[in-house]
């Protein structure tokens, strides 16, 4: 989960990472009222997960608490690279003698963690590392040693910081590994990391993703999610735990098994090249292992509740999913939703193979629901469905 830049601050400011005093408005009257709390000069700064902020004009120095009003005004509802501005953060500006560049990331091809560090920040570090490679430092960290401050001053050596702020700055780097690792981040950046005229340390701009995987140890987590920018039907489906990736097509796909799923959406696209309008995958929905009945009707009642879908395929290998189950889960999703008063008019093709295949069919055959049609191969149940949807 990638946090937006008052976040990852709020963060850094809770392990003793210096920051600047701040925080989010959502309207222009709230921006005006932080900067009039703030000493000197403030910038406001728009909130979105994309990189060119400055640049988009979604960056403004403000002298004074109106000037912060109309800065906040103008960037609220602001477009940059297609993400619409809804907060911005209002900080205490800083004047800067240098700026450097730091960050902590889970190194997933050598499976370690990563330090980078650099003199040169406040750029794009992907400039940096095409056009003076030299100046980054990748340091290799164990996860078991950590980061010490003799470790972070290695790192900075070799990122070539002045020797003049090495001692500070790598507090600063042993505070950052803090975040790093007590709150199961998989990236911790820094840039710029500067140096102001007095000498302080400060951590003027950053960005944190957090490893969803380890939510379960941080309840405070859920409460950083951004739901505004939540697929409903995505919000929906991990509410019931499913894995559930929403798509921009019109097949409807329900598996178990991550490969399965992958292999489905390959052939449906496939299929849907023969039918009008070239109908493909609407999502990926991984019913996974072992799943129960409950966890079918679960899956199929996301599917069904998204208007995009025309038909719908459900593929599935039984093993440890056994075949019956998933059919009694079908019954069971169709029959719910009947109770409710909510009309099914899409078609489901649906493939069984595997452990209790039979019982399944059997299911399936003995409720004979007009909207469920059975097709024995993965291939014939894709072009069905794909000409179902192409139809409709």
């Amino acid at each position: 989960m990638d946090l937006f830049e008052y976040q990852a601050r709020d963060i850094f400011a809770k392990h003793g990472v210096p920051v600047l005093p701040g925080a989010v408005a959502t309207t222009a009257e709230d921006a005006k009222k932080i900067a009039e709390g703030i000493d000197g000069m403030t910038v406001v700064k728009a909130q979105v997960k994309v990189g060119g902020r400055g640049k988009a004009g979604g960056v403004k120095l403000a002298n004074t608490a109106d000037e912060a009003f109309t800065h906040a005004q103008n960037i609220l509802g602001m477009d940059i690279k297609g993400h619409t501005v809804h907060k911005v953060m209002v900080a205490q500006a800083s004047d800067i003698a240098e700026e450097y560049y730091f960050s902590f990331l889970l190194d997933r091809s050598n499976r370690t963690f990563l330090a980078m560090a650099s003199k040169e920040g406040g750029v794009e570090i992907e400039q940096v590392a095409e056009e003076t490679p030299e100046l980054l430092a990748k340091v290799p960290v164990n996860p078991i040693d950590g980061v010490d401050v003799a470790k972070a001053r290695e790192i900075l050596e070799q990122g070539r910081f002045p020797a003049d702020i090495i001692d500070q700055a790598a507090e600063v780097v042993v505070k950052l590994w803090d975040v790093f690792i007590k709150e199961d981040a998989t990236l911790v950046e820094v840039n710029p990391l500067v140096k102001d005229p007095s000498g302080k340390i400060i951590a003027l701009d950053g960005k944190v993703t957090l490893d969803e995987n380890a939510g379960f140890r941080h309840a405070d987590h859920e409460e950083l999610e951004d739901k505004s920018a939540v697929d409903p039907l995505e919000q929906a489906a991990k509410e019931k735990d499913l894995n559930y990736v929403k798509l921009d097509g019109e097949v409807g796909i329900i598996g178990n098994g991550a490969g399965l799923v992958m292999s489905t959406l390959d052939v449906v696209a496939y299929a849907g090249e023969e039918f009008p309008g070239q109908p493909k995958p609407a999502n990926f929905l991984d019913i996974g292992g072992g799943a129960s009945a409950q966890v079918m009707a679960n899956g199929l009642e996301i599917i069904l509740g998204d208007p995009s879908v025309k038909s719908v395929f459900v593929n599935v290998f039984g093993g440890i999913t056994a075949c019956d189950e998933v059919a009694n889960g079908i019954v069971q999703a169709l029959a719910l939703m009947h109770e409710r008063g909510e009309e099914v008019t899409k078609p489901l093709v649906v493939r069984l193979d595997g452990n209790n295949v039979e019982k399944g069919r059997a299911i399936l055959n003995e409720a004979n629901h007009p909207l469920v049609e059975q097709v024995d191969t993965m291939d014939g149940a894709a072009r069905r469905a794909a000409e179902l949807a192409g139809a409709k």
